[in-house]
């Protein structure tokens, strides 16, 4: 998979891509990432990347002139446009694990006050939202979709099933998990996951994770 990403602030993502399982993906040649920065695509002096809303209100708007440069200089008919926005869909990880079979995905982030609305209908196919509040910047948003996406690509996360039995992978919630010591400080592990009936186990974590799921979110029940 081939990951760009657009944006005026490119340094906010480099420590993030450069770190841990986005590393080791892009070592492995899982992915590729590349930052563009959308200054580079400016033609005034100043590289100035919005301007004053028409009709007047608060803020800047991002222009169209620097983004359609920057897609179009880097979109194939198998890359995927994203805009990360308020607006959009709101993000699942149904759709994360489909977005994690593409060929290639080009990240819009916005920033400022919104975006000219010709990038919108003329250059995004899709639209995401990560959650129901406003951001400084887009740039944040793509991180966390980034990351939903990449550890979903096969042999990433190196366990096979690693993924399988996470929160929302179907309609429930994770439940709790135990690791060594099976006691510390008068707590112990619950008896069914040191059966060694798999089994049991399988049908203790079910019923565990139906019952944080009726009690955290019972709207994914229904």
């Amino acid at each position: 998979m081939k990951i760009d990403v657009i944006t005026i602030f490119p340094e906010m993502l480099e420590g993030f891509l450069g770190q841990s399982m986005m590393k080791r993906a892009a070592e492995a040649g899982h992915v590729e990432f590349n930052l563009i920065n959308l200054r580079d695509f400016t033609e005034d002096k100043h590289n100035k990347t919005d301007d004053r809303p028409f009709g007047g209100g608060p803020g800047m708007v991002m222009k169209p002139e620097p983004m359609f440069k920057a897609v179009e200089s880097i979109r194939t008919e198998k890359s995927r446009v994203i805009l990360m926005c308020p607006q959009g869909a709101p993000f699942k990880q149904a759709r994360a694990q489909e977005l994690s079979t593409a060929e290639h995905l080009i990240f819009i982030c916005g920033h400022y006050e919104g975006i000219d609305e010709r990038i919108r209908e003329q250059l995004v196919d899709e639209e995401i939202s990560i959650g129901d509040y406003v951001l400084t910047n887009g740039v944040l948003s793509a991180a966390v979709v980034i990351d939903a996406i990449v550890r979903l690509i096969p042999d990433v996360l190196g366990g096979e099933g690693a993924t399988e039995s996470e929160s929302f992978s179907e309609p429930l919630l994770e439940g709790p998990q135990y690791t060594r010591p099976a006691e510390f400080r008068g707590m112990n592990v619950p008896e069914e996951l040191l059966s060694g009936d798999h089994g049991l186990i399988a049908k203790w974590r079910r019923k565990q994770a139906e019952k944080r799921t009726a009690a955290r979110r019972p709207d994914l029940l229904d």
